[in-house]
């Protein structure tokens, strides 16, 4: 893959880089209102679709940081965006061009004064894989594999102009007006600032690693804080594939169901024990190791709980609540869904949405096991995002709803939801993580 040989760092820089994305969209547009006016319009779009995701993709990779990693986000809104972005937004995850070497050495001795090979007994310059904050190197110490993640430079200082210049994309795209919406954007901004941190990620990966090792068939690396920095992590080289890869050409339902336990044991244990997640449940953090054991990496996005926000946001999961109208309003207001100024067609429109939605998604948690390999239940709760996106009253009303909390911990369930399904796992018992 080609290398890259420096990022665009300055707010200028990156803003121009935009807007000569922009400026191929455009031409996208012109090619595709000719196209459809000699091919049927399905076809004319879905082209209009691959090549603006293409654009759009390759100036992404090309800045990193915030920007790709928004791109990595959007790719698990299976139901929001058209499959050509999903595709092209989904290789963030862990397939993107990576550093060239000098720039790679050049980032390290910023850090440690010295150069890998001054630390490390070997350090492979080119990277094994490359993602949307930093890049993985491989190394050995004594023995021992190790692997080396890198921070892109300049990524930490660009997150706030990046977000900005993204802002009015993302309004619109979730349908955010003005009022209460910094408060959304500001836990975004936090969290990205967050995974730039990286002794923070240490720290926070020691602490997943001492509550979460006794899981059954669930395997962690082992984290060295003495060759870690703000921009450099070191840790155990873990050998396995990547959970997507696996899932492609597993043909193993026992051990689907066996990997589909480990994984929804080890995140009902964090959300309900621990009260803190990993929240960036995207397949690019987990491998299937040789001897068939899950392997968790990654724990730069953690999102702590509130005990406020915890109780009525798994009170709404009890069938009863979802029974009595009156229980369910009063949980509604209180994780901010409906506000006590708004008019008696919102309480009805936003109630009657969250239901049907909430019906549908706490399914799993009224039953003992569940089979995730059900497409119907995927489709049904699909079907239901996209009516009530698509509904005109969503758009015309002020559809920032809920607690900014809800935005880390809906982005926890729906891609721990997606990565259960492509597992194909059945026979899950929901409660298991108690008995642990």
């Amino acid at each position: 893959m080609k290398t890259l040989k420096n990022i665009p760092i300055t707010k200028i820089q990156r803003a121009s880089k935009l807007v000569q994305t922009g400026a191929k969209v455009g031409v996208n547009y012109l090619k595709y209102y000719g196209d459809k006016m000699v091919n049927p319009i399905a076809d004319a779009k879905e082209r209009l679709d691959e090549s603006n995701a293409t654009d759009i993709y390759d100036s992404l990779k090309d800045l990193k940081g915030s920007a790709l990693k928004l791109a990595q986000m959007l790719s698990m809104e299976k139901n929001i965006l058209p499959q050509a972005y999903v595709d092209k937004f989904s290789l963030s995850q862990f397939s993107v061009p990576p550093l060239s070497a000098p720039l790679v050495m050049k980032t390290f001795k910023k850090s440690f004064g010295k150069f890998p090979n001054e630390i490390f007994d070997n350090f492979n310059s080119e990277a094994e894989n490359a993602a949307s904050i930093g890049q993985v190197h491989r190394a050995s110490k004594d023995g021992n594999s190790l692997a080396i993640k890198i921070q892109y430079p300049g990524v930490a200082d660009s997150i706030l102009s990046d977000l900005a210049m993204v802002k009015p994309i993302a309004m619109k795209m979730f349908n955010i007006k003005g009022e209460h919406s910094d408060v959304y954007f500001k836990e975004v901004e936090g969290k990205l600032l967050e995974e730039t941190n990286y002794l923070l990620e240490i720290e926070q990966s020691l602490e997943v690693v001492a509550a979460c090792s006794h899981i059954p068939n669930l395997k962690f690396p082992k984290y060295y804080k003495e060759w870690s920095s703000q921009q450099i992590i070191t840790m155990d080289w873990m050998e396995g594939i990547h959970l997507s890869e696996f899932t492609k050409i597993n043909t193993n339902q026992d051990l689907a169901n066996t990997l589909g336990q480990a994984l929804w044991d080890f995140y009902l244990y964090q959300m309900h024990i621990l009260k803190k997640v990993h929240a960036d449940p995207h397949p690019g953090n987990f491998l299937v190791s040789e001897e068939k054991k899950l392997i968790a990496i990654d724990f730069g996005c953690m999102k702590t709980i509130p005990e406020a926000f915890y109780k009525p946001y798994f009170e709404l999961f009890n069938k009863d609540i979802l029974e009595d109208s009156k229980l369910f309003n009063n949980k509604l207001l209180e994780l901010e869904i409906l506000r006590k100024e708004d008019t008696k067609e919102e309480v009805d429109f936003f109630t009657n949405m969250f239901h049907d939605v909430l019906s549908f998604f706490t399914q799993p948690f009224r039953e003992e096991t569940f089979d995730f390999s059900d497409p119907n239940f995927f489709d049904k709760i699909a079907a239901i995002g996209e009516r009530y996106f698509k509904d005109t009253r969503t758009r015309n009303m002020n559809a920032n709803r809920g607690s900014r909390h809800f935005i880390y911990m809906n982005r926890t369930f729906f891609g721990l939801f997606n990565l259960m399904f492509d597992l194909k796992a059945k026979n899950i018992k929901i409660e298991n993580f108690k008995s642990l």
